[in-house]
């Protein structure tokens, strides 16, 4: 299981044009840190989460009888990026950072989507 969260990180990473080194800013590990944890880690759970948030993602913990579905919504998007469910999506997202810029006034000050 945690080869599967490895995996994942690094290929979130690798999906938004990141490398190694490129963490040391996001997260706030070396790159060898981060490359010893991408490889074989077994990262504590706050370090997931400071990855996810470095990643744009969301640690989250699906119930094996939804994992399916939720598998098949996340292909069903990433083949069809042009229909509604993505930009319905898309809206979710604004209207969240909507709401988390009054619970940080100092997000995107420095152009970073994070």
């Amino acid at each position: 299981m945690m080869n599967s969260i490895l995996h994942q990180i690094k290929q979130r990473r690798l999906t938004l044009g990141l490398k190694q080194n490129d963490m040391m800013l996001r997260v706030g590990v070396s790159r060898q840190q981060y490359q010893r944890l991408e490889s074989k880690g077994n990262p504590r759970l706050d370090t997931l989460e400071l990855i996810a948030k470095g990643l744009n993602s969301e640690l989250m913990l699906i119930p094996k009888e939804k994992l399916g579905a939720v598998m098949a919504l996340l292909e069903q998007e990433s083949s069809e990026p042009g229909k509604a469910h993505v930009s319905q999506a898309k809206k979710n997202a604004k209207e969240d950072a909507k709401k988390s810029l009054s619970d940080d006034p100092w997000q995107d000050l420095l152009g970073d989507e994070s």
